[in-house]
Parts: structure tokens; sequence; C-alpha cells
């Protein structure tokens, strides 16, 4: 089963609340807790904050493409993007609230005011994929979501919306096979729980069934979670391209 893709309001009506509870949990943090360990490797809760307000600010510039036809990369490298998620991490909380609220009015406004026509337009992913302007609001709220479980600040995979963890599941397992391709893994099914979805990744014949709540499911394949709240025999996953 997947989820189609809403019309782009309901889309960024759904991105506003997203942001909203990410914001509302980001403004429950000290100082120093904006310094310790998130839940992705060597960045702190302030990489995790700083890197949503640069997000927005990229995905402004595949807005203004789509609306001007002008090309505008989602980065103008990755060495500045790492740069200035390394420089801003450290700022303490007043500063990284201040960002993301502004980064995340900049996008959502500019979204808000764009023209049907500017929806129907193809940019570039940072990878270098065309997309349609479209993909650009679920990208969105795929960082806000995600992020805001590594922030590791009470917000978990389960608290995610049913209809996120609906649509991302299946392009997720269906991901993790296009890597597995390349690259030599077991081969395995997964069934949701709580809504029957079955997949399966990689292949060739499967080996493994591993079953459990959806969203149990999704952060497990994003590398969220280990994977103890979920049944079978767990293999290795293929690695993400």
């Amino acid at each position: 089963m997947t989820s189609e893709a809403p019309e782009p309001a309901i889309q960024l009506e759904t991105v506003a609340e997203a942001t909203t509870r990410f914001l509302d949990t980001a403004r429950r943090l000290s100082d120093s807790e904006v310094t310790e360990p998130s839940l992705l490797p060597r960045w702190t809760r302030g990489h995790v904050l700083t890197h949503l307000a640069r997000n927005a600010d990229s995905l402004v510039n595949l807005l203004r493409w789509a609306r001007t036809g002008i090309e505008t990369p989602q980065y103008t490298s990755m060495l500045i993007r790492d740069a200035d998620i390394e420089s801003g991490a450290p700022r303490p909380l007043a500063e990284q609230l201040a960002d993301n609220e502004a980064a995340a009015t900049r996008w959502l406004d500019l979204a808000m005011e764009a023209p049907a026509e500017a929806w129907a337009a193809t940019v570039r992913t940072r990878q270098g994929r065309p997309i349609p302007a479209t993909e650009v609001i679920w990208m969105r709220l795929q960082e806000v979501e995600i992020h805001h479980v590594d922030l590791a600040a009470d917000y978990q995979p389960a608290d995610w919306p049913t209809d996120f963890v609906t649509r991302l599941l299946p392009r997720a397992a269906a991901d993790l096979t296009k890597a597995a391709a390349s690259t030599p893994a077991t081969t395995f099914t997964i069934h949701a729980t709580d809504t029957d979805f079955t997949t399966t990744i990689g292949s060739s014949a499967p080996s493994h069934d591993v079953s459990g709540p959806g969203a149990s499911l999704l952060a497990w394949l994003l590398g969220r979670s280990n994977g103890t709240d979920l049944t079978g025999d767990l293999p290795p996953l293929p690695a993400w391209k």
C-alpha cells in the first residue's frame, strides 16, 4: 500500500504543523543540552538544529528555481554546507531558535506564494536527481520529521504521523532494494502489523521476515532504531546510497 501525495496546499499545512512540533521540542532544550549528542554520529543537537535551518534555505533555492526557471543549486557546494553546519552548531539555544524560525518562515512563505506553474517545474536535488517541484515539499517534511527524532529529546518514531509513515515506508524499502542491487545483502520481507503493508527488500528469495508497527520498521530501515521492538531475525541492512 502506498500513499499518494496530496495537493501542495495540504502538504504545506502538514509541513507547518510538523515544524511547529519540532520548534516546540527545541524550545524545551537548555543551552547545555544543545551541545549534547544527538542520535546522529558525531553530531550534537546543535548540528541537527543548524542543519534544519540551512536545509530550509537550500529548499528556498529550489523553489526560486521552480518559479523563475533560473537554475539555482540546492547548495553552493557540499564543503560550504558542511562548514555552515559546523560553525553554527555551538550557538546557544536562543540563536538556534531564531535561525530556525526565520528559515522555516522564509521557506514556507515562498512555498505558499508559489503559482501552480511553479509546482509543475522540474528541479534537481543536491545529488543531481531531477524531481518535480512538488517533491520539494515532501523533502522538507522528511527533514523535519526525521531530524525531530534525531534531537533525542522525547520525540520518538512512534510519534510520527500515520500518513507520514504510510508514505515513506514503501519508499525507504524501495531505496534499500536499489542499494542492495550493488551491495551483496540478505533479502528479507518486512510486514507492518498495524497496516498490513508487506514488501521484500532485496532481489533474491527472502530468507528473513521482520514485522512490527510501521513506524518501528521505518525507524529501523532509516537507521534510527536498533530494531529491538521488531519481531524476527534482523539481517544487516544494505548501505544507503
